[in-house]
Parts: C-alpha cells; structure tokens; sequence
C-alpha cells in the first residue's frame, strides 16, 4: 500500500504570514514523501509559487481583504466586507471540492481559509487564533470561529501548549472539545552566525492600504537613521528590484522583496529588525532571536494585542504607527528581544491524520453527526 499522500495545502492571503508560515509544512510534507499541491490568492500564492517552482498550484476565489485606511474603522469594514468574504467562501467550497476529486487529493491543510474543507477527505485547520479578538464582539467572533474550526478533523497551533508561550489567550483556551495540537512555532528560517552588516532592517508585509502608508511614513523617519538600513518592503512582484539610496547619516538599501533564502541571510546579518507584530514575523524573530520593534497594524486587534503583551513582557517595544519617530528606536536597548522555543512538532504522527486507518475512524465517529458543511460556514 503506498504511503505517499496528495495533499492540498491552502493558506490565506491575508498579508504574507499565512503562506510563509506553511513553508516549513510543505517542506516536512516533501520529507515524508507527500505530494504537497499548493492553492491560494494574490500575494500568497505568487509567494509560494517563487519558493516552490516545481509543485502544482491553483488559484482559488479571492477573499478581496482590504484595511479600512482608519484603524477606528477597521471593524465596520470587515463586517461591510463580510458578504463579500461569505460569497467567496461558498465559491472556495466548490473549488476545493473539484480539485479533490480531479487530482485525487487525500487530505487537506487549511491555514485560515474557511473554505478550504471537503467531507470526504481528513481535513486540518491551522491557526494561532483559537480565540479572535475583536474589542467588545471578541466573545462572538472566537465562538463563530471555533464552530468553523470543530468542522475540521484537526486544528494545529503553531505555539507551545504551555507558559511560556507566544500567542497568550489567541492561542490558548481554558476548555476546549476541538482536537488540537501544538506544533511549536513554525518558522521557515534557521539562525546562523553570519556577519552584521545590517544596523537596521525594515521588513513590511500585510494588506493595502496600511502596507504602503507605513512605507511612506517610514521612508521619510529614517533619512536621519545613522547607519546601514537594509529596506524590505514586501510587494510580490515578477521582478525582484534593488535599489541603494544614500541617507543623510547613512545608506538605505531598497528590495521590493526577498525570497526565504535571501531573507534568512538577511535577518541574521540585521542588529535590529523594524516590523509589524503580525504572528508569522514574530515566530521567525523568535527563532532567529532578534532585538525587535514593533508597529502593529492600525485597527489589527491581534497585532496590537501581540505588540502590547511582548512589551509588557519586557522583549520588544512597539508603537502606533501615527505616533513613531526615529527616536522611538533608541527603546530596544532597554529590552531583551525574542528567544527561541524548541520545536516539538511530531509530523510523523501529525500527517498520521491523512491515513486511512485514521480516516476510517474519524469518518465512522465524526462525520456521521456533523451538519452539512455549507451550512455552518456560510452563518
């Protein structure tokens, strides 16, 4: 009987955080003697398609997830978007279903699309997010998504089980009846001792518009950085472009953006890193065990919630992004930055959900009591 699985791996194009962070999956799946076909949207997939040329990709129907250009407004847009997102949804549903039956797929890894799912098939959920935050609905919202997540045969957290952790209440529930598992933090990078020729690296990612207004905002702050900035400013694009631009106080170097390799190299090569509080960008610094500072995305609850705890936390500093100034930067000193969790994912026993003793059983005790699909994803 042939072991080797064909598995859909359908990350979110939310940002780049939610392709990148099933980099490290794809490559264990590659490990184990998979078959990883990879579908998403946008930037994700143009991002996996750069880093994995030689497996099969499908684009699947766009979320359309833009920011309001207002922190304050961010949640009446996602709710203004909302039929917009469900209407994708049912699309990605029909997708998913046809692509599992045309390449006959045996199992499938969802990182926070919520279409992404099909009964007939054992189905994996990954999130850091078991609980949602979203101010006064946070209650509402991590219910609707933990009755999503209870429509998949498993759900993977990407943190550590215990405290110390990195997500705090995101990823960690007092009582829960959802089959998780903790696969420590995933991270695509490994540190190395490289030189520092880098005193500053800007690393942008996430959705328009907030993406290129931090770009503009931190173009102008740092013309009076004293040092060597290398600037990454996280546009996927054909081409990758390099331009070098001399400060007053220094020279800044300009990348539209960087592949896994580069980008590695040029981490552990940077004294600093000047980023968003995004979960995948944090997880890569602790890994790489780098001094941070943060600038959450306006109006993003996750991040402000992430950027707030690793300050309180005494590891990295943050700041709104209408309030920084260059000056804000001097307050890494005073902080210890990220450290390293070990590993602790058994993907031997992980991919075991895509077997068919495994399936046979989950099918036989779960599926039976199960709504419909459709229905619990499109309320």
């Amino acid at each position: 009987m042939n072991s080797s699985k064909r598995i859909l791996v359908a990350p979110l194009n939310w940002g780049l955080g939610h392709a990148t962070r099933c980099i490290p999956i794809i490559h264990e799946l590659l490990r184990y003697g998979h078959q990883p076909y990879i579908a998403s949207d946008g930037v994700a997939l143009a991002l996996l398609k750069k880093e994995f040329p030689e497996l099969p990709t499908f684009e699947l129907p766009s979320y359309k997830i833009s920011y309001a250009e207002k922190g304050k407004n961010f949640k009446i847009k996602m709710i203004w978007d909302s039929p917009k997102v469900l209407k994708a949804i049912t699309k990605e549903k029909k997708a998913v279903k046809l692509l599992v039956k045309e390449h006959g797929l045996d199992g499938i890894i969802s990182d926070n699309r919520l279409g992404a799912y099909y009964k007939k098939v054992p189905c994996v959920f990954i999130t850091h997010q078991l609980n949602v935050l979203s101010g006064n609905t946070t209650w509402m919202s991590s219910k609707a998504h933990q009755k999503i997540i209870k429509k998949f045969d498993a759900c993977w957290v990407p943190d550590v089980k215990d405290k110390p952790n990195l997500t705090g209440k995101l990823g960690h529930l007092k009582k829960s009846k959802l089959n998780i598992a903790y696969l420590g933090p995933l991270s695509r990078f490994e540190k190395k001792e490289l030189p520092i020729t880098n005193d500053l690296m800007v690393l942008l990612s996430g959705p328009e518009p907030q993406r290129s207004m931090l770009e503009e905002k931190l173009l102008e702050e740092l013309q009076q950085f004293e040092g060597n900035v290398l600037f990454v400013k996280g546009k996927i694009e054909d081409e990758q472009v390099r331009e070098e631009i001399q400060t007053k106080k220094g020279k800044m170097l300009h990348y539209n953006f960087m592949q896994s390799n580069e980008l590695e190299n040029a981490l552990n090569q940077s004294e600093k890193v000047l980023c968003r509080s995004g979960y995948t960008t944090v997880m890569d610094l602790a890994k790489l065990e780098k001094k941070a500072f943060f600038i959450p995305t306006p109006g993003q609850y996750e991040q402000e919630y992430l950027a707030k705890r690793m300050q309180k936390q005494g590891l990295v500093p943050y700041s709104k992004q209408e309030d920084f100034r260059l000056t804000d930067l001097s307050r890494m000193m005073d902080f210890d930055g990220l450290a390293q969790f070990e590993s602790m994912a058994d993907f031997s026993s992980l991919f075991g959900v895509f077997s068919e003793t495994w399936a046979l059983e989950a099918f036989s005790s779960v599926k039976e009591n199960s709504e419909p699909t459709s229905t619990s994803l499109s309320t």
